[in-house]
């Protein structure tokens, strides 16, 4: 399992693969159903109405287990191969993420509790509060990549045109973070698929206007939810790249999704803990 080699490596090349990972996988771009292409331009309401079906697609209305493994390359430093396992309980919006490979981090894991992201280290026993901007076990991702998405509860959309990415037709969306919300970067770009509305490439920027991580989503995968009473999407791969150490990236490959009930107790601290021992 190799990442790309460098952030240097051309956008389009990855971008112009989506079509031939969708048909490997057997998915057809087909737009979800009820949801029309995308106009070329957008009024206030119609960008919010995109946002809101981005997080009802990615929702299920109960319980999520999902099964992660994330490679981690960084400058100088051998590649590092981690397992990941992602608990979230969406009616109640609970998440908890523990690692369970490689040994050396087994055990480690975070938890939020009433909009407070905690961590934790079996090797300490402690437990410390994080920010949103904490890269998830050293990596390059945040908690917001494996958490349910508020983008329309979080975030004002302005439209910034369309634009062809590869093969695809895209709309790119600009979206502001609402007042006295905590978020790991307050202005975030988005191009979503005017066909079928996937997330294809999303850029994170700092409140100075600087570009701090780019990341890609080649394969979109969805199960049929009977919480939901609907299909709940997710990403099968995501590639990100840290914009400031140029040569750090992060790939992020969901094994398997299960949206089956998950025990009651579950979402607290000493549940985590005892994983550990």
């Amino acid at each position: 399992m190799r990442i790309l080699s460098t952030v240097l490596v051309s956008s389009l090349v990855l971008l112009s693969s989506f079509a031939v990972a969708q048909e490997k996988e057997g998915q057809k771009p087909d737009a979800p159903k009820g949801a029309p292409p995308i106009p070329g331009a957008l009024s206030k309401d119609e960008m919010l109405k995109l946002l809101q079906e981005q997080d009802d697609r990615q929702r299920n209305g109960g319980d999520y287990k999902a099964l992660a493994y994330l490679e981690q390359k960084e400058k100088d430093k051998a590649d590092v191969v981690r397992e990941l396992i992602i608990f979230r309980r969406d009616a109640d919006d609970k998440l908890m993420l523990l690692f369970t490979k490689p040994k050396s981090e087994e055990g480690k894991g975070y938890l939020r509790l009433d909009k407070n992201l905690w961590s934790y280290d079996p090797g300490t026993g402690k437990w410390e509060r994080a920010t949103e901007r904490e890269r998830i076990g050293g990596t390059n991702s945040r908690r917001s990549d494996f958490d349910e998405s508020r983008l329309a509860e979080e975030f004002e959309p302005k439209f910034c045109g369309t634009e062809k990415l590869g093969k695809f037709e895209t709309v790119c969306l600009e979206l502001t973070v609402k007042p006295g919300i905590d978020v790991a970067y307050p202005v975030i770009k988005l191009w979503l698929d005017t066909v079928n509305h996937n997330q294809l490439k999303r850029q994170e920027f700092a409140l100075s206007g600087r570009l701090m991580r780019t990341a890609y989503y080649p394969k979109w995968q969805k199960l049929f939810s009977e919480s939901k009473k609907s299909d709940v999407w997710f990403p099968g791969e995501m590639r990100f790249f840290d914009e400031v150490e140029k040569s750090n990236s992060t790939l992020v490959l969901m094994k398997s999704v299960d949206l089956s009930n998950l025990e009651n107790n579950m979402f607290t601290k000493a549940w985590l803990e005892s994983k550990s021992r």
